[in-house]
């Protein structure tokens, strides 16, 4: 047979490493689901609206490009033009072509959009703070964002 590839045999989990890869998978859906849900509760956003306005809140003028919006929220272009659609509808962001570039489109946080934010961080805060920074004790917290750097890492490299 030319030019085919006996496939490796897979490498199967132990019980050790099944056990941590469906704990790590129901944090990274019920976690998810648990920040959701409060977020829709006390301001009426999604995790990833309320992601959006946080991130274009950290930069200068409130204001990002779509596409590095974009990158940051992990959203196609496509999906985060609907998205700050339903946010434009609310008057918490707007969109205005870049001054420098033209070919670029800015989302720009407004001051409802500012002030909403600023309202339901405290409960989100609290929310993370109850199910993932109080559960863990500070070397356990180090342990977890050097782990999630790594998985991130590898996943970015996988990406390319």
């Amino acid at each position: 047979m030319t030019g085919t590839r006996t496939a490796a045999a897979p490498r199967w989990l132990d019980d050790e490493q099944q056990s941590s890869w469906r704990a790590l998978a129901a944090v990274t859906v019920q976690l998810r689901w648990a920040l959701e849900c409060q977020l829709q509760q006390d301001a009426g956003l999604s995790f990833i609206e309320y992601h959006a306005l946080a991130r274009l809140s950290e930069n200068p003028g409130h204001t990002m490009r779509m596409s590095e919006l974009a990158e940051v929220t992990n959203a196609s272009l496509s999906r985060l033009s609907h998205l700050i659609k339903r946010l434009e509808l609310r008057n918490l962001v707007r969109r205005e072509p870049d001054p420098d570039d033209g070919r670029y489109t800015n989302a720009i946080l407004t001051p409802a959009g500012l002030r909403l934010l600023t309202a339901s961080a405290p409960a989100h805060v609290a929310k993370v703070r109850e199910l993932v920074i109080d559960a863990l004790s500070p070397a356990e917290l180090r342990q977890l964002r050097t782990a999630s750097e790594r998985i991130l890492q590898r996943i970015e490299t996988g990406d390319r």
